[in-house]
């Protein structure tokens, strides 16, 4: 591996245990992810619903506001919250800085086969969703891998 993923496989087993010793474990992890929040311009929500009760919809909102430019993509629709919204990765109009997924963990390889070809940075499994194949490919690749864990809690704790 090229070492660029903040949670390999023990942290994940030791956090389902203990989550409140994550950030005790890895206190760099925060600053990296700071780093890493504070470069990104743009951000594609893979999964992005339009319903407002959905946590894809919730995160995604949170993140215009923050001032991202956010690529909903969702093949279902062409608009959401007043932004043309994408069939696929390969629609979108250039490559990204964040991919986030809000999909389930058997979706998620074909979405970071597509963040590749596309020429993402980074590749953001929102809490819940571990795929350690499709993170793995991602790493071989060169991408940056976040795994189960919440693009919008980690923005707000890092204060930016």
């Amino acid at each position: 591996m090229c070492g660029k993923s903040f949670f390999q496989e023990p942290v994940l087993h030791f956090y389902k245990y203990f989550p409140c010793q994550l950030n005790m474990i890895h206190l760099d992890s925060m600053t990296r992810i700071k780093e890493l929040l504070s470069r990104a311009r743009s951000i594609a929500v893979v999964g992005f619903s339009p319903k407002d009760n959905r946590p894809s919809n919730m995160v995604g909102r949170y993140l215009i506001n923050a001032g991202y430019q956010v690529f909903p993509v969702n093949p279902g629709h062409s608009e959401i919250c007043g932004l043309p919204c994408y069939p696929s990765l390969a629609a979108l109009p250039g490559p990204v800085d964040v991919v986030d997924i809000f999909r389930r963990s058997d979706e998620v390889l074909p979405v970071v086969e597509e963040a590749i070809a596309l020429g993402a940075k980074v590749v953001w499994m929102q809490q819940g969703i571990v795929n350690h194949e499709a993170a793995a490919l991602a790493e071989q690749a060169g991408l940056t891998v976040i795994m189960d864990r919440c693009i919008k809690v980690d923005h707000q704790q890092s204060g930016l």
